[in-house]
């Protein structure tokens, strides 16, 4: 189950992350309402996609059985349970990446409601984002037993690559 959190978690945010920042140039309720609407379409594609892709790992695991055992098991007790653990994991991951959707657009909210530049925004967004992804990364290396501050500072930098290579891009556009 952990990894459809951290998985979720991650494209959530990184992608929520480059949609603000691509949309950084309009005003700032637009950068909202283009995050609000790819992290939502994301966290529905996510969710749809997890279930999707555990639904055939499991189907291929139950033929094998169905298989060995000379008997179909889709109407036993067995299938609604894989069914039920194939449903929590699509809902879990399109949870996680709905929940790290959001955090990219806090900072825009804030400006929105303060006045503060939309520049500033681009910055709290892109920090916010590194230090979530940093703690994911800290819980990623308890969980998997491996060194939690190099665990931590890789998945942070992956919040500073998309925000570095996002504005780049989007700031490159601007001068066409």
């Amino acid at each position: 189950m952990e990894r459809h959190v951290v998985r979720g978690f991650i494209d959530g945010a990184l992608s929520v992350l480059g949609v603000v920042i691509g949309a950084s140039s309009a005003e700032v309720g637009i950068v909202i309402s283009a995050g609000i609407g790819g992290g939502i379409a994301n966290a529905l594609s996510n969710a749809f996609g997890a279930f999707s892709a555990e639904m055939v790992e499991e189907e291929i695991k139950l033929s094998e059985v169905e298989k060995s055992m000379l008997s179909d098991l889709r109407s036993t007790e067995i299938y609604r349970e894989i069914r039920k653990r194939v449903m929590v994991r699509g809902i879990v991951d399109g949870v996680s990446t709905a929940f790290g959707s959001f955090l990219p657009i806090i900072p825009f909210i804030l400006a929105m409601l303060t006045g503060y530049s939309v520049n500033l925004a681009l910055a709290l967004s892109a920090g916010l984002t590194a230090t979530s992804l940093f703690i994911v990364g800290v819980y990623y290396g308890m969980v998997s037993k491996k060194n939690i501050l190099l665990s931590g500072t890789k998945m942070g930098l992956m919040g500073i690559v998309t925000a570095v290579a996002t504005f780049v891009i989007e700031r490159s556009l601007r001068l066409i």
